[in-house]
């Protein structure tokens, strides 16, 4: 019989870090509350929700590394925007930043969500934080509590 595993979005007990970069904070700020309300609607108390604030996208990966390795939490929410401008500094950071966080959500064991932006605009970052495509803050939160859960299961199921 085939076995199928799901997620579910349930965050009682479970304990999150949140790095976020200031740089483009009008944007950064509008994702963290994003994340946060997604968080607490789904049952984690708000003292089991970490934020570390970094200069910029850049140092992300670092201070996610830091929050995973720690064993203090569930998932690690990684928020942040970059904005294109007139030089190749954004294709640099944003493959830079988005390789590295994929890197140690498959190495360190701990679900590490992405919800960095990469748009080419001041309003398209606007509308992926709570305007017309909704808040990328809460579907990385969203995610977080499936991939908590939905790992807890993967690991119940290969112990049987």
């Amino acid at each position: 019989m085939t076995r199928v595993v799901h997620g579910q979005l349930l965050g009682t007990g479970q304990r999150f870090g949140v790095v976020v970069s200031r740089f483009n904070n009008l944007i950064s700020e509008k994702l963290l509350a994003g994340a946060v309300d997604c968080l607490e609607r789904h049952g984690v108390a708000s003292d089991d929700i970490t934020v570390a604030w970094v200069p910029g996208a850049f140092e992300i990966p670092t201070a996610a590394h830091h929050l995973a390795a720690s064993g203090r939490f569930d998932a690690v929410i990684c928020l942040g925007t970059l904005i294109r401008g007139a030089t190749p500094h954004f294709d640099h950071i944003s493959a830079a930043v988005t390789r590295q966080i994929a890197d140690l959500a498959v190495s360190s064991g701990v679900p590490v969500l992405y919800g960095v932006l990469t748009t080419d605009t001041l309003e398209q970052a606007l509308e992926r934080a709570g305007s017309k495509a909704g808040n990328k803050g809460v579907e990385a939160a969203a995610a977080a509590l499936e991939m908590v859960s939905l790992v807890r299961e993967l690991k119940r199921g290969s112990q049987k």
